[in-house]
């Protein structure tokens, strides 16, 4: 016995532990009725278990029924009361009394059995089914005849159940204590004193029941007895003990068996009843007897797996009170009516594709209640999947791999659990399951091709979307995830990138700067495809571009070389024959295919009746004789021309000399030069002095115009005004010391036209010696007048002054200016023409020396 404290509660535990290595079993014992929370074991210490493992491991508690007594602290790693435990009802009488369950641990699964002994304490008190008994016994009785009594039922098991009976008063009878041989008691009651109806003709007696746990319990029932006028005979049972079977589940109503008893009486005192006494209340309702002929029945469902053996004490009693009691073995023979159940303790719905052979993926409990062959099953699964079942502990059975998984194969398997048992017919039962195989990342992205090609043409423009490279990868999520990335390398001095780039996520390869067929013609690199697992797996494809020529280059022409004004001239003698060789015109393509396919057409010539030009070699041939009448000069313009779409061309000008000798060759070509135009700088300078003596021009013109505009705005304006003259007295006018008189006044009047260049000032005398009076006598005022008038002709003639000499001014800056840009412009000329007579005498030499060359040298050619 071990004292364990819990949760401030202290309580006795008896607490046996079995442990099995192998089979990984733990056994408990412990009271019934004990709190929540109470300590049941440490189940983590006895299974050899860490509570890091428990807690890890998802460690649970299953059950077969609906009710689950016990839970887990993983924390601790103790098994604790969850609720109240009644023995009674968990066991009735069988004893020992245990429930069992089973702990599960995941990642890997582990599977124990855990078994919990529930002990009983004496918590229940005898119990009698009826408050009192009735008996009627004749008087005549004989000493020794005995009385069946109703057993006390006792729910507890053990030294806790009924230990003894006790009869008070006990005058006339004694108890008898039967022991059956099931293992039960019954009660008789035995007549020790005769009766004496005429003295005492009822009798009280009490019966107590007593247990003997601590405390002790008991219980009471009393007995009421009648004593009656004599009975001779009493009724005694054909047979003392009565066997029989019958088949659980059958009917009600079904005869069992009959039982008999004789009594030699006569009347009533011979007429035998029947009833069940001294058995539980269970059973009286299962079997039932008729009371006038002894046939027992089935009165309600037999069950083999509750109960195989019943026991019934069958009394026959008369009407004189006198009774004999036979025993009724009952024995229930098992039938296969109970289908195998199966119950999933475990079950992990996905597993990895990785996983090994022999990994644990359910666990389960098979169960049939029939007993024997009808009980005996057997667990099997479909046979078209890589997994098996095997047995582990009695009735539990554990589904594992047998084989490696791909998960790129088959993702998921549906497994069929089907259970059987041996009953005839046999029953069966199956369940289905569905497992699905998650993914590992074993593989790597595939390309559609180890190798891409792919034609570009030159001259694309940047970005262009060249093609797509795609690669599958046949794992799944995350693993499946494919993203695409370019192996730097290096191409003709250039990295690979700042030709071509991938998009990361798509695979399209774009074209980063635009391609030159004749800088590269073709390049190379690797594109690889890597997905997300951890870790990353990778494949790598060879992607060649080929960069595809198009017509961008026209034909060059390397003979005859043009030399940017000095003359090459081929000469022909006038003996030449038909077909004669007079050059050849060499030009190249630095395009390729039909693009660089170059053909010669001769565009202009001199006389087109005299040359030809091979379409495809370029060669200049005579195609008649030449006579004395040709030309010496001979230009001939050569067109070369490629194949592409669209085609591009060149042109040469090649002059041929048609004469005998080098002389007559010289003194035509030394001319050529005599027509050719003024050089670019001498028009330039032209043009611009030109120019500028227009603008100068112009704009003496326009300055002339507006004067000329303005004088005659001006005239206008003086003619026509009608503006009143305030007159205005100067203070030297004026006589300060009160004299009343004013200097003399000189008058002079401007005489003008309006439409003439020309203007008369006319001088006038004095008009009086007299002075005039400022307090404006009316033969002052025409004085004054004539004096204002004499003021506006000055200023008018000063204004006529002034335009006079601008005009003059703006027309000699003209001369001027005119004068400058001629002398200017003929320094310019004298200067350029000096200038091309010395370019004219250079190309004359350089014209001689070559013309010497190919006469000296003439197979040049």
């Amino acid at each position: 016995n071990m004292q364990h404290k819990y949760q401030g509660k202290t309580m006795q535990i008896k607490s046996v532990l079995y442990l099995s290595a192998v089979a990984g079993q733990a056994r408990y014992s412990i009271p019934e009725e004990q709190a929540e929370g109470s300590f049941v074991g440490n189940i983590a210490r006895d299974l050899d278990l860490d509570v890091a493992r428990l807690i890890s491991g998802k460690a649970r508690i299953i059950t077969k029924g609906g009710r689950q007594y016990v839970d887990l602290n993983k924390d601790k790693g103790i098994l604790v009361i969850k609720e109240r435990i009644d023995r009674e009802e968990l066991c009735g009488k069988t004893t020992p009394c245990s429930f069992s369950f089973e702990v599960i641990l995941e990642n890997p699964i582990q599977l124990y059995r855990v078994t919990v002994e529930v002990t009983d304490i004496n918590d229940n008190s005898p119990l009698f089914p009826k408050d009192e008994i009735i008996l009627k016994i004749a008087e005549n009785a004989a000493l020794g005849t005995r009385f069946s009594l109703e057993n006390a039922d006792d729910a507890d098991v053990a030294n806790n159940d009924i230990q003894k009976y006790t009869l008070k008063p006990s005058d006339h009878f004694k108890l008898e204590v039967q022991n059956q041989p099931g293992g039960g008691r019954f009660v008789e009651m035995v007549l020790q004193n005769p009766l004496d109806r005429e003295k005492e003709e009822t009798h009280s007696l009490v019966l107590i029941a007593s247990d003997g746990g601590e405390p002790r319990r008991s219980g009471t029932v009393r007995i009421h007895i009648t004593v009656l006028d004599a009975n001779d005979n009493s009724p005694v049972c054909s047979q003392a003990v009565y066997k029989a079977e019958v088949k659980e589940n059958s009917p009600e109503g079904t005869v069992i068996t009959t039982v008999s008893a004789n009594d030699p009486d006569k009347g009533v005192n011979g007429q035998v009843t029947y009833s069940i006494a001294h058995v539980a209340k269970e059973t009286k309702q299962l079997f039932e007897v008729n009371v006038q002929t002894g046939e027992i029945k089935v009165a309600g469902k037999l069950d083999f797996e509750k109960s195989k053996t019943y026991q019934l004490n069958v009394q026959a009693s008369d009407h004189g009170g006198f009774s004999d009691t036979c025993k009724f073995f009952i024995q229930i023979t098992d039938e296969n009516d109970n289908v195998p159940t199966i119950q999933l303790m475990s079950f992990s719905n996905s597993i990895s594709e990785d996983s090994p052979p022999g990994t644990t993926i359910a666990v389960l409990n098979v169960d049939d209640e029939d007993s024997d062959g009808n009980g005996a099953v057997k667990c099997s699964i479909n046979s078209d999947v890589p997994f098996k079942i095997e047995s582990s502990l009695t009735g539990y059975y554990t589904i594992v791999t047998e084989d490696f998984l791909d998960r790129e194969s088959i993702p998921e398997y549906n497994l069929t659990i089907t259970v059987s048992d041996q009953g005839s017919p046999p029953l069966s039962s199956s369940k289905n399951i569905n497992v699905k195989v998650s993914d590992v990342n074993d593989s790597p992205p595939k390309f559609d091709h180890s190798e891409y090609a792919k034609t570009v043409a030159e001259n694309n423009s940047p970005g262009l979307s060249v093609f797509t490279v795609s690669a599958n990868d046949a794992d799944w999520g995350q693993n499946a995830r494919v993203s695409y990335f370019l192996q730097e390398r290096d191409i003709n001095g250039l990295a690979v990138s700042s030709l071509v780039s991938v998009n990361s996520d798509t695979g399209v390869i774009h074209a980063v700067r635009s391609f030159d067929y004749e800088q590269i013609k073709w390049f190379e690199f690797n594109v690889t495809a890597r997905d997300a697992g951890s870790p990353p797996l990778s494949s790598v494809a060879t992607v060649k571009i080929i960069v595809q020529d198009q017509n961008d280059n026209p034909p060059q022409v390397l003979y005859p070389v043009q030399t940017g004004g000095s003359l090459v001239a081929e000469m022909v003698p006038r003996s030449a024959e038909v077909g004669y060789l007079v050059t050849k015109v060499v030009a190249v393509d630095v395009d390729s295919g039909q693009n660089a396919w170059l053909s010669y057409k001769l565009q202009k010539a001199t006389d087109r009746a005299l040359f030809e030009v091979g379409l495809q070699n370029g060669e200049i041939r005579t195609i008649r004789q030449v006579t004395d009448k040709d030309a010496v000069k001979q230009r001939l313009t050569v067109i070369v021309e490629d194949n592409g779409q669209p085609s591009r061309s060149a042109t040469v000008i090649v002059n041929v000399a048609v004469a005998d000798s080098f002389p007559e060759v010289l003194s035509e070509f030394t001319d050529l030069t005599h027509d050719k135009e003024y050089n670019d700088n001498l028009t330039f300078y032209l043009v611009l002095a030109l120019a500028v003596v227009s603008f100068l021009f112009i704009t003496c013109l326009v300055v002339i115009i507006s004067v000329k505009i303005y004088r005659w705005r001006q005239s206008r304006i003086l003619y026509h005004s009608n503006l009143p003259v305030i007159p205005y007295y100067p203070p030297r006018y004026s006589d300060t010391l009160g004299t009343r008189t004013l200097p003399h006044v000189y008058n002079y009047e401007v005489c003008r036209t309006t439409d003439s260049r020309k203007s008369d000032m006319k001088y006038m005398q004095p008009m009086s010696q007299s002075l005039v009076s400022v307090d404006g006598a009316g033969d002052d005022v025409p004085q004054i007048n004539k004096q204002l008038s004499g003021n506006c002709s000055q200023m008018s003639t000063l204004v006529s002054h002034f335009f006079k000499l601008l005009r003059s001014f703006f027309s000699l800056v003209c001369v001027c200016v005119c004068v400058c840009v001629c002398v200017c412009v003929c320094v310019c000329v004298c200067v350029l023409e000096r200038e091309r007579e010395r370019e004219r005498e250079r190309e004359r030499e350089r014209e001689r020396e070559c013309v010497a060359l190919r006469l000296n040298l003439p197979d040049a050619r």
